[in-house]
């Protein structure tokens, strides 16, 4: 498709959005269950929950738009799971897959945050201010998930290292 508008390109991002938050969707269950760490499954798990609700915000927009969420598949979002799935399937010790998880979990976050913060900006300059504060209460739980997840990180890589 050719952009010839800022309103096509603000589609085009909430579409990848959308592609990246259905990849996680599918992602999470595994990085759960390959996670040692009670703490690690626990934030991903609650993120799990969250994602849903993020899926259900970006239909939302969809709806006022009559644009459908359906897009091409992120593929910056694929290449960080692949990342993940990396780490799932080496035969490493537990903590140290862990660390690789969190580590990945948080590739994730910086892809989300700078994602919506980028379509955030676009519904403000399209006058967008529901979109806006949507797309806002997103940035916020993904700043939530990565705080939860660099504060874990340091006990976690400690316990890396030490196996």
């Amino acid at each position: 498709m050719k952009l010839e508008s800022l309103e096509q390109l603000y589609v085009e991002q909430l579409q990848d959005l959308y592609s990246a938050e259905d990849q996680i969707i599918a992602a999470l269950p595994r990085m759960v269950s390959k996670s040692s760490s009670p703490s690690l499954r626990q934030i991903f798990e609650k993120h799990l929950k969250q994602t849903r609700g993020q899926i259900d915000r970006l239909e939302e927009i969809f709806d006022e738009m009559g644009e459908a969420p359906k897009g091409p598949e992120s593929k910056g979002m694929k290449g960080l799971l692949a990342g993940s799935e990396d780490s799932i399937q080496a035969n490493t010790e537990p903590e140290v897959r862990d660390a690789a998880l969190a580590a990945a979990a948080q590739r994730v976050e910086h892809y989300e945050i700078a994602g919506y913060g980028t379509a955030r900006t676009y519904a403000e300059l399209l006058g967008q201010h529901r979109h806006s504060e949507l797309l806002q209460q997103t940035i916020e739980e993904e700043k939530q998930a990565n705080q939860l997840l660099q504060a874990l990180a340091s006990n976690i890589n400690l316990e890396a290292k030490a196996a």
